[in-house]
């Protein structure tokens, strides 16, 4: 079993609260987050008991530091799919995976539950994709998520478009767990 750690730094916590390190920062200069300054440097640490603190008190998921689990969000209302990639992402992946079925749904449940990556079907009748795409770029606590677009028949151009818009990846229908897996893992390491 891994020791977990009980002083963490700006990147460890930026990526348990799934936000930029400079976010981290601020956190800690404004006095929000506690933490202190190793001597002779720049560097900050915060001790583990700090940051549940702060994330109690800001409504930030616990579950990042105890699991270490990438969080995804799934916006998709084809049931048979999103059957087959939550046990799948949750099983070889060891992912925390939510669901919404529609825009509305997708805001609220992002909010709450901070997703590192949104897979968003953007074929969705009742929303315009790109518009959640927007939400997410503009909304502070939500600036480290990464999202990956799905369509029936994406073609390679149609996928470059979609990365102009704004979007962190795609992928097209019919595809492999494995490709859904690895597009994960390539957004993650992008924000890391």
């Amino acid at each position: 079993m891994r020791k977990r750690k009980e002083v963490l730094t700006t990147g460890d916590v930026a990526k348990i609260c799934n936000v930029a390190p400079r976010t981290v920062s601020k956190w800690f200069d404004s006095g929000q987050l506690r933490g202190y300054r190793i001597p002779g440097s720049k560097d900050r640490r915060i001790p583990l008991q700090q940051l549940v603190r702060f994330m109690r008190a800001h409504g930030i998921p616990l579950n990042g530091i105890e699991t270490g689990q990438i969080r995804v969000l799934l916006v998709d209302n084809e049931s048979e799919l999103v059957e087959l990639l939550k046990t799948a992402l949750r099983e070889k992946a060891d992912c925390e995976v939510q669901v919404a079925n529609g825009g509305f749904e997708a805001g609220a449940i992002a909010q709450s539950f901070r997703p590192h990556v949104m897979l968003i079907d953007i074929d969705l009748e009742d929303v315009e994709p790109r518009q959640i795409c927007r939400h997410v770029r503009s909304n502070t606590d939500l600036q480290g998520t990464r999202i990956i677009a799905m369509q029936r028949d994406l073609d390679e151009g149609q996928g470059q478009a979609l990365l102009q818009e704004g979007f962190d990846g795609f992928l097209s229908k019919p595809f492999e767990i494995r490709e859904v897996v690895t597009a994960i893992e390539e957004a993650v390491s992008v924000r890391s």
